[in-house]
């Protein structure tokens, strides 16, 4: 218990839970924009694998770091319109759509690393580039906040951004407005003028932007290169965040923030006397644990209506 309450007191402790939650919440917020819509997308998980690739690649390729996110967050936008197209278009089924598409990019982020480099395993060869750090000015000089605030990559703050734009766009903008009639009822909206394909294929195409972000951030900003199957469900995490905090973004950064906070846990808990296997489980099953809790008092609040 001592070395636990040693962990919280750590600056670098609480600086990793920010960088842990950044792409859970990226990718929990595509998810809501999705989930808003009527279109769950869940093929988040392999927009993220294909984003995190495409990114190294590009950048290798561009020696450009922001040119490779732009690739990135293409090939996400190419990923969420396939699932459009398959659910919206050909009226398949779109949870066995986005499950083969995440079937899909797991075998093929492999076979085109192997292509590059000739490698099955990680992108070490490729001279790929990171977006970069940010030190915010004033804050940075100030004791333990600087430390914790301070020096992020680009795209956790620009994730804390788009938490206030997704929830600006909900409440105050003719797009949310649709996206959320469609969501609540689609004939409704369809009787007064609204293309409910339409509005689904934009929500669909924000989701696969920000889970791109996500994706891209796991190999251009959290570590500095791509391996297979790196993103180790954490699209699948993000759809248990989304349903937590149902359409409010806020809501989403607290429960990205819980997967951030015990994935940072597990990593300080290892080299300890817990198994490892155990260690590296406990970010999952904290999640698995909570929405269960969730889904629990849920249902006894419906039931005693």
């Amino acid at each position: 218990m001592e070395a636990l309450f040693d962990i919280l007191l750590k600056d670098g402790f609480w600086f990793a839970v920010i960088r842990s939650t950044t792409p859970i919440l990226l990718t929990t917020l595509g998810a809501m924009i999705a989930a808003r819509a009527g279109a769950r997308n869940i093929a988040l998980e392999g927009t993220m694998l294909t984003a995190s690739f495409v990114g190294v690649a590009a950048s290798h390729f561009t020696q450009s770091a922001f040119v490779g996110l732009v690739f990135a967050v293409i090939s996400g936008i190419i990923m969420s319109n396939i699932i459009a197209y398959f659910a919206l278009k050909l009226k398949s089924n779109i949870i066995i759509s986005g499950i083969s598409l995440n079937l899909m990019a797991s075998g093929m982020t492999v076979f085109g690393l192997y292509l590059l480099t000739g490698d099955k395993g990680a992108s070490t060869s490729l001279n790929s580039l990171v977006l970069p750090n940010i030190n915010i000015p004033i804050i940075e000089n100030i004791p333990i906040v600087g430390n914790i605030l301070s020096g992020h990559n680009i795209l956790t703050y620009l994730a804390l951004i788009l938490v206030l734009l997704v929830w600006i766009m909900f409440k105050y903008t003719k797009l949310g407005l649709r996206i959320k009639a469609v969501g609540e009822s689609p004939e409704a909206a369809e009787s007064v003028g609204i293309s409910v394909n339409r509005v689904k294929y934009i929500a669909l195409t924000m989701s696969g932007a920000l889970a791109a972000l996500g994706g891209a951030f796991l190999s251009m900003g959290y570590v500095t290169l791509f391996s297979a199957g790196m993103t180790s469900g954490r699209g699948y995490i993000a759809l248990a965040t989304q349903a937590m905090a149902g359409s409010n973004p806020v809501v989403g950064l607290l429960t990205s923030s819980l997967f951030g906070f015990t994935e940072s846990m597990s990593n300080y808990l290892q080299g300890g006397k817990l198994p490892i296997e155990f260690v590296q489980m406990l970010p999952y099953l904290a999640i698995v644990v909570i929405y269960v809790i969730y889904c629990a008092n849920k249902t006894k609040k419906e039931n005693s209506i």
